[in-house]
């Protein structure tokens, strides 16, 4: 009997599914609180996931 495969994973490479990031200013404001901003990957635009195959071939086509 044959093992059931796995879909490819759709993980962004460039920042491997984790696609957003809390960073630190450095600072505290003046009600104590941690100032933060958050940076969101640029190639997937913080969803996590790649465009599928299919779609980067038709668009190669063009």
């Amino acid at each position: 009997m044959t093992h059931r495969t796995r879909p490819p994973s759709r993980s962004c490479p460039n920042c491997d599914g984790f696609a957003s990031a809390a960073v630190t200013l450095g600072g505290r404001d003046r009600h104590g609180h941690l100032r933060t901003i958050s940076a969101h990957c640029p190639v997937c635009h913080g969803t996590g996931t790649a465009r599928r195959l299919a779609r980067l071939r038709e668009d190669a086509r063009a």
